[in-house]
């Protein structure tokens, strides 16, 4: 699993930087055939960032090996042609990747603010300000309420929406910029600021933000999980789209998404018990897959 390999170096004081929050159950080949991301992709990159090489099974039984544990490999970037590939082209058995020092120091700021297009705004005069955090995510009032009753994180209940942001490095640039991002969030109308101040407590801050899939199970029967990338300028409208098309469709939506670059995971909420809410949700779903593309997105 993606997780066993961070677990197989700590001791070393090294871990694998890309983390989905399935990351205790999903497979590094799987990660490959995905490219998967995570909280911590807007630093560190994706999957395909941190793959150097992989023994790969074509369908005609031939192994080959690709890559290795060089940083840069001559000839075409094949790896690149690979991770992502879905499964498509082969199956990968054994992968080599690049593992990273722990930082010297690494805290998380917990955020509320009244309303979610704030809360976007401050994503982006976060990034332009040349600040990049170690991760940056969003989760609306819903995603809040499901995660905070499920793992008890301490997130504030009387917020629209919480940013966690992670700020890490040597302890004189964090601390500098907790300053500055404290700051930005204020000048934002930001409600709330929790700092973490143990490992402890920065792991928990993101334990209920790992959670927020299942935890949203506990709202709704039924979701359905969008995926759209949006540039980070656009999120304040783009979410103010969702809300009108909440209200057109009469389903809740719960955001949660990586909003350090732009990546969106709209939870539509359903029954399939009630005749045409599946429908529904699916049309939902696709109107907001369009309003990504028309703000210059893409679907991921």
């Amino acid at each position: 699993t993606n997780l066993a390999i961070s677990q197989a170096v700590a001791h070393e004081g090294f871990y694998y930087a890309p983390d989905p929050s399935s990351q205790i159950a999903c497979s590094i080949g799987g990660n490959i055939a995905e490219n998967s991301g995570g909280v911590h992709s807007l630093k560190y990159g994706m999957t395909t960032n941190n793959v150097l090489g992989c023994e790969f099974v074509l369908i005609t039984g031939e192994i080959l090996r690709i890559g290795g544990k060089a940083p840069e490999t001559d000839g075409y970037d094949v790896m690149g042609i690979i991770t992502g590939s879905e499964g498509l082209l082969g199956v990968v058995t054994e992968v080599t990747v690049r593992i990273l020092k722990k930082p010297e120091t690494a805290r998380a700021l917990m955020v509320g603010f009244a309303e979610i297009e704030a809360a976007g705004q401050c994503v982006a005069d976060i990034i332009g300000a040349g600040i990049i955090p170690g991760g940056m995510e969003m989760m609306d009032k819903y995603a809040i309420h499901a995660a905070e009753a499920f793992v008890h994180a301490g997130y504030p209940l009387d917020v629209e929406a919480l940013l966690i942001i992670e700020l890490d490095g040597p302890k004189v640039e964090v601390d500098e910029l907790i300053a500055r991002v404290e700051k930005i969030a204020l000048g934002c109308g930001s409600t709330s600021c929790q700092i973490s101040n143990s490992e402890q407590e920065r792991l928990l801050f993101w334990a209920g933000r790992k959670a927020a899939f299942p935890a949203v199970g506990r709202m709704s029967p039924d979701h359905l999980c969008m995926d759209g990338t949006i540039p980070r300028g656009k999120l304040p409208a783009v979410l103010a789209r969702i809300r009108d098309l909440s209200e057109k469709y009469r389903l809740r939506v719960a955001n949660v998404f990586h909003a350090g670059d732009g990546n969106l995971h709209p939870l539509i909420l359903y029954d399939a018990n009630i005749p045409e809410e599946m429908d529904k949700a699916e049309a939902f779903g696709a109107d907001i897959l369009r309003a990504c593309v028309e703000m210059g997105g893409v679907l991921t």
